[in-house]
């Protein structure tokens, strides 16, 4: 089980297919002239975005995706059958790209939304539509329209409410551990997250989907660690929680260098609303805590929570605040639902 964000595929429309070139020859009946029927169209390329799909990993063994062609044209003035339309399904959140990754083509963003991407050739023309009065017996006839083709790039953007951020072992996974089903992979070290997480929180009757990304360290957005390439899973969030660690030696200097990563990657991440948590606060007496908060404050600008989600103190607290920020869009469940659901990454 792999997840994939972003796959290279190459696509082509189906060719439509040729006139034919017929005449009519029947006992008894005198100057049949041309029957020949017209060539069908060839299959379009169709993108669909379905549910149950949250990686690329099928588009890694299947690259090449083909569209058959139309049927030819007959006598008897017989159209030929048209190719069948490829329909090629992939996740929620999926953007298509151009080869040069410069242009987004197509953005899928709800279940069940179909774009036609490539049109199929129509098909040529049979003999019999060049009859006219001066030419009985045309000989002539069309090919059929050529296929559309193109090298595209699919990436994957996570479809989540909130993101969480931070820098390496800030406790994102504890904290996404605590409030979801998700059972990512915790560890005493750096980068233990690798992929991105997501999980359903229900909190006060409501629910909403959060993601964990691998973390931020300073020169990310030039390739230090494992880079900025999976921002691109919150710039869909409408909200950040910034997780810093309490026993950071500076915990201000760790919130500045994840705010920098996130302004120098753009897609107006830095301007999102943002909630800030001053998070395994387990191990610290009152006063410590409560001089970090008001260093971090200061540094920020912004109100800070302090939390440890191990123990689970000021989880709930950090979680009003976010539901605050994404407003009324956080669905409503029943009492009986509470608690927090996995999304786990598995192709179909």
């Amino acid at each position: 089980m792999h997840f994939l964000d972003q796959a290279k595929i190459y696509v082509s429309s189906g060719s439509g297919g040729p006139g034919a070139v017929s005449f009519r020859r029947e006992k008894y009946i005198e100057y049949g002239g041309p029957d020949g029927g017209n060539g069908g169209k060839g299959g379009d390329i169709v993108f669909e975005a379905v549910a149950g799909l949250n990686t690329l990993i099928d588009f890694r063994y299947t690259q090449h995706f083909r569209a058959p062609r139309g049927s030819g044209g007959s006598g008897s003035n017989r159209t030929g059958g048209g190719g069948d339309d490829l329909v090629i399904k992939v996740p929620v959140g999926t953007q298509v790209l151009s080869e040069d990754k410069e242009e987004v083509l197509l953005d899928f963003t709800e279940v069940g939304q179909r774009e036609v991407f490539l049109r199929g050739g129509d098909g040529g023309r049979g003999n019999a539509s060049y009859k006219t009065s001066t030419n009985r017996t045309p000989r002539q006839h069309g090919t059929g329209w050529p296929s559309e083709e193109a090298w595209l790039w699919l990436r994957l953007k996570l479809l989540a409410d909130a993101g969480l951020v931070g820098l390496p072992n800030a406790g994102k996974s504890t904290f996404i551990n605590a409030v979801t089903n998700a059972q990512a992979k915790v560890g005493a070290y750096a980068f233990t997250t690798t992929r991105p997480q997501l999980g359903v929180v229900r909190h006060k009757g409501q629910e909403f989907v959060v993601a964990d990304i691998p973390g931020l360290i300073e020169g990310a957005a030039e390739g230090a660690g494992i880079g900025d390439r999976f921002l691109g899973h919150i710039e869909r969030c409408r909200v950040l929680l910034h997780l810093v660690d309490a026993q950071d030696a500076d915990v201000a200097t760790s919130y500045r260098i994840v705010r920098d990563e996130l302004a120098a990657y753009g897609a107006g991440l830095v301007d999102k609303p943002q909630v800030l948590a001053l998070n395994k606060i387990d191990t610290l007496d009152d006063e410590l805590i409560e001089a970090l908060v008001c260093e971090l404050e200061e540094a920020s600008g912004a109100e800070v929570i302090p939390i440890s989600a191990a123990a689970g103190t000021g989880v709930d607290w950090a979680l009003d605040r976010l539901l605050e920020a994404i407003g009324p869009t956080a669905a409503t469940v029943s009492a009986d639902d509470e608690g927090g659901d996995a999304i786990e990454w598995s192709p179909l």
